[in-house]
């Protein structure tokens, strides 16, 4: 992609709400004793000028200050929007780094969503966010390759009680042979946010249609789930809940029946990011004979923990070799201390024959990482054989 294609691609303003924003309001009038309406273009609420520059809008007829608010790591400064009439506020900021931005706007003081930006939900709640696209974006940008499909699933949860749903990707060849099999990955988001974000923040079809389109990922089934999941008895993992056993005892047999899969750990993979890959990292030991590729971004990596102990397999190389194909650590560069601290842990286990993969990449425990993190994990699944 050329820099007109990456600052223009329509992935950078997808959103829950929209697939394509309508970026237009009626206006209702009266022609010659007639009512009519007719739609008038908006701003965006945030528009990419340039590799690094960034238009903030928000329309405030009344409003008497209007800021625009980074949530730290790639974007901690804050910026002051100004009046640029017919009731909109504008600002624009240089050196923002590439990558996913969480924002918040500040009208008069008080936090508000503006509708005219992208809307998602992250730290709990609605919040808006935007992309900035850098020269290396064009992995998780719409492409014209062949797309697969995004399918909702409901299935009931004996573990907890109620009807849970979770988001299927399947490739593009899925449907034309029916007697292909395909490999799962089971991906989990992170704290704060839901099983859409791994869609909507992540872009993670399109990362899997580029990816299969350029031949550097298998083709794959990627399943996404609610990652909080408590036992109504309270006996479960206060902290991070029991998602894992979620996964290995209810969703994959349902996968498994509603979809193509091969029925073999060698063929499954669990990952996530943050909460997602402490969870991950939980599933990892408790469900070896489920999930043989492990995938743990910016979630750290423990040995043992609530109701899980991975010593015996951390001990003996040959046991961890036996149980997993892949175990991918991923971390931001600037995650620090957490970055130094895998660096020196992972170094001891591969010195004593555990083959964990440590990834870095440059930096905060930001959607950026965990998108090139999924992208460089999912180049090496599935690569070996049943």
């Amino acid at each position: 992609m050329n820099k007109d294609e990456l600052l223009n691609n329509q992935a950078l303003n997808q959103q829950i709400l929209f697939f394509d924003p309508l970026c237009k309001r009626p206006r209702f009038e009266t022609v010659n004793g007639t009512p009519s309406i007719h739609y008038v273009d908006e701003k965006q609420g945030v528009r990419a000028l340039d590799f690094g520059k960034a238009e903030f809008n928000f329309f405030a007829p009344d409003a008497k200050s209007v800021r625009v608010v980074g949530w730290g790591g790639s974007m901690p400064e804050s910026y002051d929007l100004h009046p640029v009439g017919d009731g909109y506020w504008q600002a624009v900021a240089e050196n923002i780094a590439p990558g996913f931005h969480y924002c918040d706007f500040e009208v008069d003081g008080v936090r508000t969503v503006n509708p005219l930006a992208p809307i998602g939900y992250g730290g709990f709640r609605p919040v808006n966010y935007f992309e900035m696209p850098g020269e290396d974006a064009a992995f998780w940008l719409l492409q014209d390759v062949p797309h697969g499909t995004v399918h909702m699933e409901l299935y009931n949860c004996r573990m907890t009680g109620r009807t849970r749903c979770c988001y299927v990707y399947t490739p593009p060849s899925y449907g034309k042979d029916s007697e292909k099999r395909y490999p799962v990955l089971y991906i989990q988001h992170g704290g704060g946010e839901t099983e859409m974000g791994w869609l909507w923040q992540g872009k993670i079809n399109y990362i899997c249609d580029n990816g299969i389109a350029a031949g550097t990922m298998e083709e794959m089934i990627v399943v996404m789930n609610d990652g909080y999941a408590f036992r109504p008895d309270g006996l479960g993992d206060p902290a991070g809940g029991d998602i894992d056993d979620v996964l290995a005892d209810e969703c994959v047999p349902f996968i498994d029946s509603r979809y193509r899969t091969f029925a073999s750990p060698r063929k499954r993979a669990l990952a996530g990011l943050s909460m997602g890959g402490m969870q991950a990292n939980a599933g990892m030991f408790k469900h070896s004979g489920c999930f043989a590729n492990i995938g743990i971004f910016s979630g750290g990596f423990r040995d043992k923990g609530f109701n899980f102990d991975g010593s015996a397999f951390l001990k003996d190389p040959d046991s961890f070799r036996n149980a997993f194909e892949l175990a991918f650590v991923a971390v931001g560069e600037q995650e620090q201390p957490s970055c130094d601290k895998l660096r020196e842990s992972i170094s001891e286990y591969n010195r004593r024959g555990i083959p964990l993969i440590l990834y870095i990449y440059p930096g905060y425990h930001e959607w950026d990482v965990w998108r090139h993190a999924a992208r460089e994990f999912m180049t090496k699944l599935f690569k070996g054989g049943e």
